[in-house]
C-alpha cells in the first residue's frame, strides 16, 4: 500500500515541476512514506530522520516531510519529537502537499494536514511509476479499513473504507496492458470489502443505504479487470476469511490469467484468541473458507497468511492451536511476527501485554520453523511439472540465470535465454528450497 501512495505522491509533485532522485543528498525535497503497523517500521523512520538531520545542517534549505500512517498517528506531536521535520501529512491529505511545501517556502512555517477524508480514493490521479521493471504494477482500488481488529492501528491511521470507481480503475488496467505491463496487482487493506456505487463509495453508507440497487463488489471488478486481455495477468491483496466470497472464488477458476493464489491471514489458530483479536471469525469458520478454495479452485492454489504470536493472554495450548491449524493448511509461505501493542488501539487500551518477549520469540521461532517445511513440502509438488512463468528480470544472485513467477506466486530461477524478459515462458521445475523453485526452459 505505501509503495502505490509513494506513486501517487510522485505523480502529484511532478505536476509542480519536482523530479526523482535516487541521491537524496542532492534533493531539494525529502518525503518519507511511513507505516505504524507495528514499532520497528517507525524506530527505522527515526533513524533515517538522523541521518537526514546531518543533510539539513548543511543546506538549510532541504524540506523534511514525514508522510503516511506515522505522520496521522503522532500528527504535531511529531513536530516536536522530530525538530527537522517541516511537514507531516496523513494518508487522505496528499493532494494537499503542493500547499504545504509552498507554506514552508513562502512562510518559512512548519505545515500540517491529517485530516482523514470519508470519500478520497486518489482516483483521478495516473500513478508515476518508482523504479518499475515495465512488467509488474500495483494499482490501488480502495483506501482505509472497517474491521478494528484489536492489535491494529491501521482504521485510526487510514480511516474508512472507501472504493475506488471501477471504471478508473479498469482505465488505468488497460492504460498499463497498453504501455506492455504483463501483470497487475489490484491493492487494497481489505479487498474483499470492496463496493462501489455512483451514489456512495463509503462502504458504511452503502449498507445503512434502502435505496440504492447496483452496487459493483469485488468480485465484479475482478472480472471486469480478468477481461481486459488474456495476457494481463490479475493478482490481488489483501483478503479477509470473513469476506471472501465463493463468487471470487468462481471468478479466479474461470478466468486463467487471474493468479491462483490467495492471501488469507489467519493471525491466530485459537478462536477466544481470534475473538480477543476481534478477527470476526473463528478457526472452523476459517478452515470452511480454506476448503471453499481448495474445492473451487483447486489443491494447487497457493495460500499464504499471517501470524501474530504472543497475543495478550495466549496461553500455550492455544499457541499449539496455531501450529495445528498450519498443520491442517499446508500454507506456501507467510508472514509472521510477535506481538507488538500499538499506541491507540483497542488491544492497548483494554488487555494487558502479559506474554514475556522471550516466550513470544520462542514461539515465532516455532512458527517459523513449521512454515519453512511446509513451505519446502509444498514447493516439492512442483518437482517434474511445467508452470507458465512470467520472466521479470535477472536473478539476485547470478546474471547468467532469470527470474519469474507462477501464477500462484512462487519464485523460479532458471537458466538465461535472451530477449524474454516481459514474456511467458514455460519452465520445468527440477529443484527447489522452501523459497524458491530451480527449473528449465521446456
Amino acid at each position: 500500500m505505501n509503495f502505490s501512495d509513494s506513486e501517487i505522491i510522485a505523480s502529484i509533485l511532478k505536476k509542480e515541476g519536482y523530479s526523482l532522485t535516487n541521491n537524496y543528498e542532492e534533493s531539494d525535497l525529502i518525503l518519507l512514506n511511513t507505516c505504524s503497523i507495528r514499532e520497528k517500521a517507525e524506530e527505522t523512520i527515526r533513524k533515517r530522520l538522523k541521518n537526514f538531520n546531518n543533510i539539513k545542517k548543511r543546506k538549510p534549505s532541504l524540506i523534511i516531510g514525514v508522510l503516511g500512517c506515522m505522520a496521522e498517528r503522532l500528527k504535531e506531536k511529531l513536530l516536536n519529537e522530530e525538530r527537522i521535520v517541516d511537514i507531516v501529512a496523513g494518508p487522505d491529505s496528499y493532494r494537499d502537499l503542493p500547499n504545504l511545501v509552498n507554506n514552508v517556502i513562502n512562510k518559512e512555517e512548519k505545515s500540517v494536514n491529517t485530516i482523514l477524508s470519508l470519500e478520497e480514493t486518489y482516483e483521478n490521479i495516473e500513478p508515476v511509476r518508482i523504479n518499475t521493471n515495465g512488467i509488474t504494477a500495483f494499482i490501488s482500488i480502495m483506501r482505509g479499513c472497517d474491521n478494528m481488529c484489536s492489535f491494529c492501528v491501521v482504521p485510526f491511521t487510514r480511516g474508512r473504507e472507501r472504493s475506488r470507481n471501477p471504471f478508473s480503475i479498469v482505465n488505468e488496467a488497460k492504460d498499463l496492458n497498453k504501455k506492455g505491463y504483463k501483470e497487475i496487482t489490484l491493492l487494497g487493506q481489505n479487498v474483499d470489502s470492496y463496493k462501489w456505487s455512483k451514489e456512495t463509495n463509503n462502504k458504511k453508507k452503502l449498507e445503512k443505504s434502502n435505496d440504492i440497487n447496483e452496487i459493483i463488489h469485488f468480485s465484479d471488478l475482478l472480472e471486469m479487470v480478468a477481461k481486459i486481455s488474456p495476457d494481463l495477468r490479475v493478482r490481488f491483496s489483501t483478503s479477509h476469511p470473513k469476506d471472501i466470497t465463493i463468487d471470487v472464488l468462481k471468478v479466479i477458476k474461470n478466468y486463467e490469467n487471474v493468479c491462483n493464489y490467495i492471501h488469507l491471514p489467519a493471525q491466530s489458530g485459537n478462536s477466544r484468541i481470534l475473538k480477543k483479536m476481534n478477527r470476526t471469525y473463528d478457526r472452523d469458520w476459517y478452515l470452511n473458507k480454506v476448503n471453499d478454495i481448495k474445492t473451487i479452485i483447486g489443491s494447487e492454489c497457493g495460500i499464504s497468511s499471517d501470524f501474530i504470536t504472543g497475543f495478550c493472554s495466549e496461553t500455550e495450548n492455544e499457541h499449539n492451536d496455531t501450529l495445528s491449524l498450519m498443520d491442517n493448511v499446508i500454507y506456501d509461505f507467510s508472514y509472521m511476527f510477535y506481538y507488538s501493542e500499538r499506541p491507540g488501539t483497542l488491544a492497548q487500551r483494554k488487555y494487558e501485554d502479559d506474554i514475556p518477549l522471550k516466550i513470544k520469540k520462542r514461539r515465532l521461532e516455532e512458527i517459523i520453523k513449521k512454515q519453512n517445511i511446509h513451505s519446502l513440502e509444498r514447493n516439492r509438488l512442483t518437482i517434474d511439472k511445467d508452470y507458465k512463468v512470467l520472466v521479470e528480470g535477472n536473478s539476485k544472485k547470478s546474471n547468467d540465470f532469470l527470474k519469474g513467477r507462477t501464477s500462484e506466486n512462487k519464485m523460479v530461477i532458471f537458466p538465461k535465454k535472451d530477449d524474454i524478459i516481459g514474456s511467458y515462458v514455460d519452465v520445468k521445475i527440477k529443484d527447489c528450497n522452501s523459497a524458491t523453485l530451480f527449473g528449465e526452459l521446456c
